[in-house]
């Protein structure tokens, strides 16, 4: 079987994995209060990827093989990541009509409605979290992590820094502190998850984490050159955004052609940082191919 045809189908099932999950977990969109439970399962099933729960899954089988006790796990950041992202949307953050390619959730339920399913989503992570056939001590170590990550220090940090930054003079250190604290941070939380869940020892989660550093900052990099160039169908969201508002972009600091060969650069470290594991690594290595991929 072709490599790209292997990659994705794996990525699809993996998906239908984690939606199964979800959707048992989440309460029906008819149980009362019913907008916040429409609202929730609107941006949960609007579509994407499910890219950072498909790194927890693959960074778990490099050491077991039952998925089912990670997936569990790999809903719950996806959960998170959902949340991240109708908080990111709304007005007083980056103003996004378009999430996922469909109209972001504050559009279709209002800003009261959807900073309220950001926080739901965000609560349920912990909870969903606790429902995995994983030993007590582990899930207890998930949650203390998943908490730091996603506090002041972590992508909130992140995210802060990102507002700031906002109609300021280009600077490469603040770009690198945002997307290491957003988009990287995130990235790396769900391989660790995958890798300690499924056993890793700590020169395997170092391996890890390398490799999601790297392609985080890819993707990052990818996500900025196709706000320029894309379409609104490739990146899924409004194009043009970033310089409308002044974000600090990878373009912005280095220019096009420099980005682009950042995120080559970036995705080739990343697969050195998983030549310990050899044809085990083979879909995390096609994912980061599939990452750069998307701006060629």
């Amino acid at each position: 079987m072709d490599n790209r045809v292997l990659f994705k189908r794996d990525l699809k099932e993996k998906q239908e994995l984690v939606n199964i999950i979800l959707d048992r977990f989440l309460p029906r969109k008819d149980e009362y209060p019913k907008e916040i439970h429409k609202a929730i399962r609107y941006s949960l099933f609007a579509g994407g990827k499910r890219m950072r729960p498909y790194l927890t899954m693959l960074a778990w089988q490099l050491f077991q093989e039952d998925l089912e006790p990670i997936t569990y796990v790999a809903a719950a950041i996806e959960m998170l990541h959902t949340y991240t992202l109708i908080h990111d949307d709304l007005p007083d953050i980056d103003n996004d009509e378009y999430r996922r390619g469909k109209k972001s959730c504050h559009a279709v339920f209002g800003e009261e409605v959807a900073l309220l399913a950001g926080d739901a989503l965000l609560v349920g992570a912990f909870e969903l979290l606790t429902w995995a056939p994983l030993p007590e001590k582990i899930k207890q170590e998930l949650v203390a992590e998943m908490a730091a990550e996603c506090g002041a220090k972590g992508l909130i940090a992140g995210q802060m820094a990102d507002i700031e930054s906002e109609g300021k003079k280009p600077d490469k250190k603040t770009l690198e502190y945002i997307h290491q604290n957003k988009t990287a941070r995130l990235i790396n939380l769900a391989l660790r998850f995958g890798g300690r869940a499924g056993g890793a020892k700590p020169a395997e989660l170092k391996a890890l984490e390398e490799y999601g550093t790297n392609i985080g900052m890819a993707f990052q990099i990818v996500d900025d050159l196709l706000d320029i160039e894309g379409s609104q169908e490739e990146l899924g969201k409004s194009i043009g955004k970033d310089r409308e508002s002044g974000k600090m972009t990878f373009p912005s600091v280095y220019g096009m052609e420099k980005s682009r060969q950042m995120a080559d650069d970036y995705k080739q470290a990343a697969r050195q940082a998983l030549s310990h594991f050899g044809n085990k690594a083979l879909l995390l290595n096609m994912l980061a191919d599939f990452i750069v991929d998307r701006s060629n």
